[in-house]
């Protein structure tokens, strides 16, 4: 299972980061919001950890930049703002937990799991136009049928999806899809967005190109 854990206090991350990987999460941290924001936008996760009080940008709002994307990744909030103001907004947003601190450890690991539990019943389909992407299988089937896409395929079809309908810099696509291959050129990515794009003509799901800006997945012709 692979958690993102987003908290500004190093002491706290650090012993949080230490007990998750002992308990078998594979754990990425992440101290401020926009940075947070950026590896929600591109990465795929199992479950979140989320404080509030971020440095960048606010744990409010990368809540609400995450569910206005219409990812549905499991989100638990651990914060010392623990005031009720707080707590319905973070859950009237999609937050799916809150916990305050200090807390509990044997508390959080129940929450944790019970999380993953209640996300491991869900099937969290993205539907654009008449093809559909399993976000956990990683499945792409257009009406129903299999489409057949390479691992690189598949990867730019995961980066743009990921902000349906909004801009997506080339630099992001590229590490997306070449984020083990020290030898390629950004050049490259241009190849895999044009074959995806020919697969794609007929599904009602068109990539775009945005100069300046990147691609774009939308709904389309």
């Amino acid at each position: 299972m692979r958690l993102l854990l987003i908290e500004d206090h190093p002491k706290l991350a650090q012993w949080l980061q230490d007990w998750l990987l002992h308990s078998g999460y594979v754990v990425e941290h992440i101290e401020r919001g926009d940075q947070a924001d950026l590896a929600l936008a591109t990465n795929r996760y199992d479950l979140v950890i989320l404080d509030l009080s971020l440095p960048g940008l606010d744990g409010i709002e990368v809540l609400r930049r995450l569910r206005e994307r219409g990812d549905i990744t499991p989100v638990l909030v651990l914060t010392a703002r623990g005031g009720k103001d707080d707590r319905v907004l973070g859950l009237n947003l999609g937050a799916d937990d809150y916990l305050p601190k200090p807390f509990d450890l044997d508390e959080l690991e129940a929450r944790i799991k019970a999380l993953l539990r209640r996300a491991g019943g869900q099937t969290p389909r993205m539907k654009i136009g008449r093809l559909t992407l399993d976000t956990r299988t990683r499945e792409t089937t257009l009406d129903g049928k299999p489409l057949q896409l390479t691992p690189r395929e598949l990867a730019v079809l995961e980066a743009l999806s990921a902000r349906l309908g909004r801009p997506v810099a080339r630099e992001t696509v590229f590490n997306r899809v070449f984020e083990f291959d020290s030898e390629a050129r950004i050049e490259s990515i241009e190849i895999y967005v044009h074959r995806l794009r020919k697969k794609l003509e007929g599904s009602g799901a068109t990539i775009t190109t945005l100069r300046g800006l990147g691609y774009a997945l939308s709904v389309g012709p």
